[in-house]
Order: C-alpha cells, then structure tokens, then sequence
C-alpha cells in the first residue's frame, strides 16, 4: 500500500512530485522521499515520517530537474527511517528504484551480489532492485529491467532511473497496481489514480507481467519480456475524492475488496515454492524452544481479540498445545500463569495499542518469550516484542477493521502451521492440505464479493431494527463475535453473539416475533446440532438469516428465511470467508440508517490509552 508517483516532462518535477505523494497520503505511510535529474546527475533526497519532513528538506536544497520518482513508503522490511526510504540507489548512484511490493527472494539476491562487490546500507529488499539493475546494465535500461525481474520473485511495481538515460522512466507491474497518466508533452507514473488526476484523466492500467517506457512524447507498453502492447486509453471521470478510495463509496468496502489481495501479500515469501511448507524467516524462536513450548496464551483487544480466538481454535487443533484467549485489559490484572515454557502471543492492527502493550511488557516481566503480530513494522509492539510476524494488509483507513482482522487469520494459520511442522504434530500431507487450501482463499473471497446482492438486500432489511442476535458454534463462534462487534461499530444496532448451544440456558426469553437473527452454519461437525439451534428461534417467530456452505443451503431453506452460500473450503480456513459476508452486512447496514461508514461516532482507529 505504499504510493508512487513519476513524472517525465517539462514542469517542476519536484513540485508535481510532491503534489502527487500528497494526494497518496491517505494510503498511509511511514516515510518518503524522490529522486530527479538535476544538472548535477541523478540526486535524491527522503525523511522518516511525513512528507512535511521531506518538504523541509527540500526547502534549502531544492531539486530542479525534467524527470523524477517519488515514494511514500509503508515499512515492510527494515524499521522507519531515512536510510530505509525510496528511493534506493545502486553503489554508483547512477540508478534509481521506487518499489510497492515484496521481493520475496532478497536474502538469496543480497548474498550474490554482496559475494560480487555490491555494498548494501539499508534494510529493505527494494536496495537489491537497484543494484541488480545496475549490474544488468549494458547500455539499455529497458533491458537492464527486464534481466533484473528475471531474478525476482515476488511482487513489485517498480518505478526507475538511471543517470545513463535521463530521458526515459520505466514502469513494471507484477501483482502490485501501476497506472500511466498520459498528458501533452508529459507523462505520468502512479500506483493509484489520484497521484496524477489535477494533470490528466488519461490513464493506461498495467496488467501484471507488463511494463511501460516513458519520454516526454510517447509511453511504449509492452510485456517484460520486451513484445509491445497496443491498448485503449481509458479516460477517468471520477472527483479526486472518489478517485482516493478507488471507486467505490467508501474506504470501508474498498477495504473489504482488498482483502484477496492482503491474503495473498501476507501468504507471500512465507510459503515454498513447493507449497508443502510454512517458511517464517523473521521468527528469532529456536526449534528447540518450539519443542519446550507447553501452553500460550493470545492477548488483544476488539477486533484482534476475535482474530485471537479463531487462532487459538487453529493453534489447538494443528499443534495440540493448550491455548488461552485474553482480553489485553484483563490480562495484567487476574496475576496470569507464566512460566519459561509460556508463548504469549500479543495482536495488534497499529501495534500503538495500549492496553495490549501494556500486557505485552507483562507477560516479558513474568519470563515468557513473546511474539507480535501487527501491521505496522516499527509500532511500539514490533519493538518491543521478542519476536514479530507482520501481516502485509496494507492501510487501513475505515475505523472499523476489516483486512487487518483478515490478514491476522493468516497470519495465525501460517504461525499454527510452522508450529505444527517443527514439532511435528502433522503429518505432511495434512501440512500440505491446508496449505494448498489457504492458497485457494484469495481467488474463493473474490467470487463471492463480487456477488453482494443477497446480503445488502437483508442489510437494508435489518437496518430497521434496533436489536438483534447472532449465532454459531466452534469456529462459527468466534467468527460471529466478530460480525457482532462489527454491526454495532459502524450501524449502531444493539446485537448481541451467543454460542448456539447456549440459547436454551436464558437466551430464548429475548426472542419474540420477527426479531433478525443471523447463524453461521459452516462447521460440519456440529451442522446438523447447529440446525436444531435454529430452529429453537425460528419456533419463537424469529427472522433468520444463515451463511453456510453451498452444499448445506438447500437443506437450511427448510428452517430459515434466507441464505447465503460461501464457498467451500476446509473447516479451519472458513473463518477466512465466513467473515466477510457479516462485513457487508454491517456496511450495508449503515449505509441504510444514513451514517458515517468510515468514521463511526466515538471510536478512533488507534487505542493508545488505557
């Protein structure tokens, strides 16, 4: 979710530059910085934090020049700073890169040219572009590119320069957005439309696998194995406030149609090529402390609370090894457990929040080894904790967390799966089953969001109502304390999520007539008790709506009023998509009583107080 933008033509560079970094800024960031062709060569200059940090600079040392790229950067790899941000150069500075994306090879990259002489500075695996580039070289930047992303593997949109060719500006996407903006004696870069939209509405959309040469004149596509393209321009007729959040009406449903995207980031580099096993490079934990671990505890709040639970239904049934779920505003209170052989597992989206932080440091006082899993490299969490796995969502800008709880279903799946190999509690076959079902997720969730009717329609329906319940069992349980949490944050309704199994036990006095009640039935196991449950409140006269797995909707229409069907993927992943219908509902829904999606009243998106 970093942002680029380049330029080639006759106006300030600098000034057209910044302007379009400005209107990335709701991307998030946490650094950034430009390179352009002055009369001196090729110079860049870039600051950690925001770009009033960079203008700064900028101010006593301008750069002047025809042609240039710029970057606000989302760390990735290597923590905010100066010598982290676009753009990286090789060691001659005669080449220059802007990357979005993830070079998942970079280690093996960084050792062969480091074996040939090339000297790195910075953390990133973006440094590596530039110095495969330069080593490419041959008189021919598009060349020199296209050899470079030969030896990649991964995703990137890359922007590029070299001082040996200063009047061209090369563009690649592979599985990361670029758009071309073409004007009249000028010509544009930007990993999003608003970059570019105050100089022109004409764009072309890089498909992955392509690339573009730009001049001042012309823009040349072609694939990156060097075939040209011929494509028709599209004009963008979208306000720049439409054009930030991609076209759609809000940043909350962007947000849930980014999530195939943020699955396959997080998957990305963690996974062998081979997809039998769970690569996890950044863990610092020994196979030997793995071995020796005897219980964990998951720690968080809200949203990351509910990704905790579904976690700890993975980490039980993958790697048999006891597992609690805490509430990090608890946690330092009831004096917990810990001994040296306790993993405390502590969930963060921003990595800022301080009730988790708090426990957090805990957990580290009472001897336990601690391991994080946020967004954002460089929080105060991923600084803190003894060991970091970051979900690469990206962004998000809706209060309401939609992608960031996703991404952190992965990552609890891919660390349950690494656990489970190192101990040796699956065998590989299984390890492998659900791997090759986690790398179906991406492609099932955009089927289904691309079929939303079914649930706006009931959306708008139960958006006249004031109260209402959700049910579900095992996985499904957790998963609908999730929809529950997500319904009153941004519609305002009252709901209420219950184990269905423990309807009998008081909850059924609060079912009358017409009263919507939503159930999860898709855990196979206790389908069929899942269905008695239904029918208990569809006796008393409630409204009910069950999302369940397409096989099962024929047989649910004899017990409710509507369904909604969700592909089918194993029991353990289905939280992974199970969710995101319950998302829509609680957009739609607030949609329908006339609110502020994206800005729900009295939240904030980052919890740093007690």
């Amino acid at each position: 979710m970093c942002g680029i933008v380049g330029y080639i033509g006759t106006k300030n560079t600098q000034e057209v530059l910044i302007e379009g970094l400005k209107k990335l800024e709701y991307r998030g960031y946490d650094s950034a910085g430009i390179a352009i062709f002055t009369n001196q060569g090729l110079q860049v200059t870039k600051a950690k934090g925001r770009l009033a940090n960079l203008e700064l600079k900028l101010v006593d040392a301008p750069l002047v020049g025809s042609a240039g790229i710029g970057h606000t950067r989302w760390a990735t790899h290597g923590k905010p700073s100066d010598v982290n941000s676009h753009p990286h150069t090789d060691n001659s500075l005669k080449f220059s890169v802007v990357h979005n994306g993830i070079v998942e090879n970079y280690l093996d990259l960084k050792d062969e040219l480091t074996s040939q002489g090339h000297v790195f500075v910075s953390e990133t695996d973006t440094e590596v572009i530039s110095h495969l580039i330069a080593r490419e070289y041959d008189g021919d930047i598009v060349k020199a590119v296209q050899q470079a992303i030969k030896h990649m593997r991964g995703a990137f949109a890359l922007g590029v320069l070299t001082e040996y060719e200063p009047d061209k500006l090369v563009a690649v996407r592979q599985a990361s957005p670029l758009i071309i903006g073409i004007g009249e004696g000028e010509n544009f870069i930007g990993s999003d439309i608003p970059a570019i939209l105050q100089h022109t509405r004409n764009v072309y959309i890089l498909n992955d696998g392509e690339m573009a040469v730009l001049t001042q004149d012309a823009v040349e596509l072609m694939t990156i194995e060097g075939n040209f393209i011929s494509r028709e321009m599209i004009h963008v007729d979208w306000d720049a406030v439409t054009a930030e959040k991609g076209g759609f009406e809000h940043f909350m449903l962007k947000e849930i149609h980014e999530q195939p995207k943020a699955y396959r980031d997080t998957m990305r580099g963690r996974i062998d090529e081979a997809g039998k096993h769970v690569v996890l490079p950044e863990l610092k934990l020994s196979c030997e402390q793995i071995k020796n671990i005897r219980n964990i505890q998951i720690i968080a709040c809200g949203t990351a609370y509910h990704a905790g639970l579904v976690g700890r239904h993975a980490i039980e049934q993958l790697v048999r090894i006891p597992v609690e779920n805490d509430v990090a505003s608890e946690y330092r209170y009831r004096s917990p457990i810990v001994t040296p052989e306790t993993l405390v597992i502590v969930v963060s989206q921003s990595g800022e929040t301080a009730d988790t932080l708090a426990a957090l440091r805990e957990a580290q006082r009472n001897g336990a080894h601690v391991l994080a899993i946020t967004n954002v490299v460089g929080s105060s969490i991923a600084r803190d904790a003894d060991d970091v796995i970051v979900t690469l969502a990206g962004p998000e800008i809706a209060v309401a967390s939609t992608k960031a709880y996703t991404s952190q279903l992965i990552a609890f799946y891919l660390f349950a799966l690494y656990l489970a190999e190192v101990r040796g509690s699956q065998t590989p076959e299984v390890i492998s089953q659900v791997i090759a079902a986690m790398q179906a997720l991406p492609e099932q969730l955009e089927s289904m969001l691309a079929k939303p009717e079914a649930i706006k329609a009931y959306a708008e329906q139960i958006s006249k109502h004031e109260h209402l319940f959700f049910i579900g069992r095992g996985l499904d349980y957790a998963v609908v304390q999730e929809g529950s949490l997500k319904l009153k944050e941004i519609s305002y309704i009252h709901s209420e999520a219950y184990a269905a199994g423990e309807l009998k036990h008081g909850t059924l006095a609060l079912i009358e007539d017409g009263i919507p009640v939503i159930a999860l039935a898709t855990q196979d196991a206790v389908l069929e008790k899942t269905v008695s449950n239904i029918k208990e409140v569809g006796a008393r006269g409630a409204d009910i709506m069950a999302i369940t797995h397409e096989e099962h909707v024929t047989g649910l229409l004899k017990s409710v009023n509507q369904v909604f069907a969700i592909p089918k993927t194993l029991p353990l992943l289905t939280p992974a998509l199970s969710v995101v219908p319950l998302q829509l509902l609680s957009y739609y829904a607030s949609l329908a009583r006339g609110n502020d999606v994206d800005k729900p009243r009295n939240l904030a998106k980052s919890v740093t107080v007690e």
